[in-house]
């Protein structure tokens, strides 16, 4: 049967003749409700409730006003017969940005897990979470098990089929908020420092007077002038933590148990000697709030630092002699006074002793020890490695088949350590596993020389014995990053040195010159375009280059090209390799307590307790 199409206005006059005559038989039809919704609070139903508090800092005006919330809210849930009030879970003093550290939220959370909770109040989405992510999250996880968050403030209830966008628009105004709070204290703080208003929180030994300035408290100021007379009259740390703890002296937060580490900073701290150093710490707001975390300031924000702002419990020379000390005990150093040797004649004429357990020397020192017996600036040589970030200019990316370096005498820098190549310890065939290591900062090259194994200054560069020696990694956390600052190299960068060997009978000395250094860069730091070379060679996780006319052979007859003019002139009865290093004097001379009152003072304060000969 072929099928009639109808016009448009035919099937609308249809469509209304069926509405008008549609009716329904009571007898054959029922209505089935839906089941009721749980889309609102239910106040005469039976809930376990739970209350979530919080404010954020810890001071008494934000203290008011968390009572103030715990007491509104029992009265709340007491106006409601149906309603059992599981718990006030609060977090005074903790911050809504991240879940860390926020115990009673935590709680809450797991005990609505276990089904103790049906719904949880809070005063707004702030209180509850200023991340976006956290938020909408645990509302999800809790909607799942229809539990439900009521927002007062806001008036949103998660269980509501239309709370998911108004919860993310709260959120992520909550979360916005945080940040732009953040930056208006930080605006606040560098104003502060600007006018000279520096924020000086209280510590042990000090009160703050109707100024906020800092004043030594007579009662407690004897307990930090303790722990640096002690220190600087020999005893550890850690022995200090055990003494202070035997005296009942309490910390600045009221515990009689004191630690190491404890003691430490508070000997680390400036305001003991009159100064304040503003902003060591900072947060770094990351675009994931999980990832917000404190650093400390290493030159990322600016700082402050005023000299001489308050009455000091601590004179300023033993203060920088215990930071001395400390610096120099990280590395099994125990001198108090930074002390360098350089060697006055001779093939090693400039060259600066490393101290290998010294941590405070600076480029500058090595450099005016240098000076003071090799002054000529004609002999100073520029590296072709520029400071700051790596460039590679002047570099070429190495063929790795056209030569190798198993056979040449070479020196490996890593960013905490050093190893010598089996080359190297081989062909310096010394007696001993020990030797000296010197650098020459005007000329940027490094020695080694054979010392005894009771030298202060020795490092062992192998292991095994003669005829049989292996390298080993040496660490050299202590000087290694000066080396780098030396040579202008970059710290994320190794480098490898190779050198040529000195000798004259039992006397011997290993130089090698930075002109010829092969830098090993991170392969995801350089790319092929950026090197004039073809060939790539990968060693590991990183590529290596080298310097100057070293890409393009071994050598010519020296592993190393030396600069030293006058070097070639010298007899070997010159070269002195052994002479000793005379003493330089770095820096200020500091005027520390002497003995006798560092003595004094302490046997007054420990009694029995007093050791006149401390071992650390």
């Amino acid at each position: 049967m072929e099928k009639t199409e109808l016009t448009n206005a035919q099937n609308q006059n249809r469509v209304r003749q069926r509405i008008s005559q549609a009716s329904i038989d009571p007898d054959k039809y029922e209505y089935i409700p839906a089941k009721e919704q749980n889309d609102h609070v239910k106040a005469d139903q039976y809930q376990q409730v739970a209350i979530y508090a919080r404010v954020s800092t810890d001071n008494p005006m934000q203290t008011t006003s968390f009572e103030l919330q715990q007491k509104y809210y029992e009265e709340l849930v007491a106006q409601h017969p149906q309603w059992v009030l599981v718990k006030i879970y609060a977090d005074e003093g903790k911050s809504g940005t991240t879940m860390q550290h926020r115990d009673g939220f935590n709680e809450m959370l797991a005990n609505a897990n276990a089904g103790k909770i049906d719904l949880i109040i809070v005063k707004n989405i702030s209180r509850f979470a200023r991340n976006v992510v956290d938020c909408l999250s645990i509302i999800r996880k809790l909607s799942e098990k229809k539990i439900g968050v009521l927002f007062e403030s806001e008036a949103i209830y998660s269980l509501n089929d239309d709370s998911h966008m108004a919860l993310s628009f709260q959120a992520t105004i909550a979360e916005q908020e945080s940040r732009t709070r953040s930056r208006s204290m930080e605006t606040s703080l560098r104003m502060r420092l600007d006018h000279g208003l520096p924020l000086t929180p209280e510590l042990l030994g000090f009160v703050k007077n109707e100024d906020g300035k800092l004043v030594v408290n007579p009662e407690t100021y004897k307990i930090p002038k303790l722990m640096f007379y002690m220190y600087l009259y020999g005893y550890s740390t850690q022995q200090i933590a055990d003494i202070l703890t035997k005296l009942s002296k309490r910390t600045y937060l009221g515990n009689l148990k004191w630690t190491a580490s404890g003691v430490a900073a508070s000997m680390r701290n400036e305001r003991y000697c009159g100064d304040v150093l503003t902003r060591k710490r900072f947060t770094k707001f990351a675009a994931d709030v999980h990832d917000q975390k404190s650093f400390k300031n290493r030159g990322e924000k600016p700082q402050s630092h005023y000299r001489d702002d308050h009455e000091a419990i601590i004179d300023r020379n033993d203060f920088l002699a215990v930071q001395r000390i400390m610096n120099n005990a990280r590395f099994g150093g125990t001198s108090l006074l930074p002390e360098l040797q350089v060697i006055p004649d001779g093939l090693l004429k400039g060259f600066v002793i490393v101290h290998p357990k010294w941590g405070s020397f600076t480029k500058e020192d090595y450099i005016a020890a240098c000076r003071s017996v090799d002054s000529n600036p004609e002999d100073e040589r520029r590296l072709e490695v520029r400071e700051g970030s790596f460039d590679l200019t002047g570099y070429e990316v190495a063929d790795f088949k056209l030569f190798s370096d198993q056979s040449v005498p070479a020196i490996m820098l890593h960013k905490d350590s050093i190893a010598f190549s089996v080359a190297a310890i081989r062909e310096m065939d010394l007696k001993d596993n020990y030797v000296e290591l010197l650098v020459h900062p005007l000329r940027k090259e490094i020695a080694v020389r054979p010392t005894a194994k009771e030298n202060r200054c020795a490092i062992q560069w192998a292991n095994g014995v003669r005829g049989y020696r292996r390298s080993r990694s040496v660490a050299a956390k202590a000087y290694i990053q000066t080396l780098y600052q030396i040579f202008g190299w970059d710290q994320d960068n190794n480098y490898k040195l190779y050198g040529r060997i000195y000798r004259d009978g039992q006397d011997a000395a290993c130089i090698y010159a930075g002109t010829n250094a092969s830098v090993y860069i991170k392969d995801n730091e350089v790319t092929v375009e950026d090197a004039t070379g073809q060939n790539i060679c990968r060693q590991g996780k990183r590529i290596r280059g080298v310097v100057g006319d070293f890409g393009q052979g071994v050598g010519n007859g020296y592993y190393v090209e030396k600069s030293m003019i006058e070097l070639r002139n010298l007899t070997r009865q010159e070269w002195q390799t052994r002479l000793a290093g005379q003493m330089v004097s770095t820096g200020t001379e500091l005027q520390v307590t002497s003995y006798e009152e560092l003595r004094s003072f302490i046997q007054e304060e420990l009694g029995e307790l007093f050791e006149e000969d401390v071992q650390k």
